[in-house]
């Protein structure tokens, strides 16, 4: 997939700033969060490194047509209103049933108190949100591609 047209810009900086010169490891635009204010949430976790780790149903990629991330994968996570915030790669990507979860990687994936039981809360309404839209039921044991990345380019530091 390439590089959307209004991001060019951003993806050569990071290329200059970091010496990359694979646009093939190039996957995909990350905006995180299903409305304005926990996108921009979720980004801020991101460039702060509280947030390390997401997850996304496989029945999502395929009815998007998309592979689910493979390590070494690089994406642009932008906010809500499409602006270039970082680079992240994907470090590791276990498949997992959604029931599976672990409180580690609740915990890595950063979001509200850290804990197993505010993950799979928000998580389990996302993805039954997700699934109505997408004509199937929601299922404990759904196969999450669960994604832990590092942030690799930030060119705006963010103030405290």
């Amino acid at each position: 997939m390439p590089v959307p047209p209004h991001l060019q810009a951003f993806w050569s900086e990071f290329r200059l700033a970091t010496g990359t010169d694979d646009d093939s490891r190039y996957y995909d635009v990350c905006v995180f969060g299903d409305s304005q204010q926990l996108a921009d949430e979720l980004a801020d976790l991101v460039l702060r490194g509280i947030k390390r780790a997401t997850a996304g149903s496989l029945a999502s990629y395929q009815d998007q047509g998309i592979r689910a991330p493979r390590a070494g994968d690089l994406s642009i996570v932008t906010g809500w209103a499409g602006q270039p915030l970082c680079v992240i790669e994907t470090q590791v990507v276990e498949v997992v049933p959604f029931n599976e979860v672990t409180a580690e990687f609740a915990a890595v994936e950063g979001e509200g108190d850290g804990s197993l039981a505010f993950w799979r809360q928000e998580h389990r309404r996302y993805f039954e949100m997700e699934c109505v839209k997408a004509g199937r039921h929601f299922d404990e044991g759904m196969l999450l591609a669960c994604e832990q990345f590092r942030v690799v380019y930030q060119p705006r530091p963010i103030e405290a």
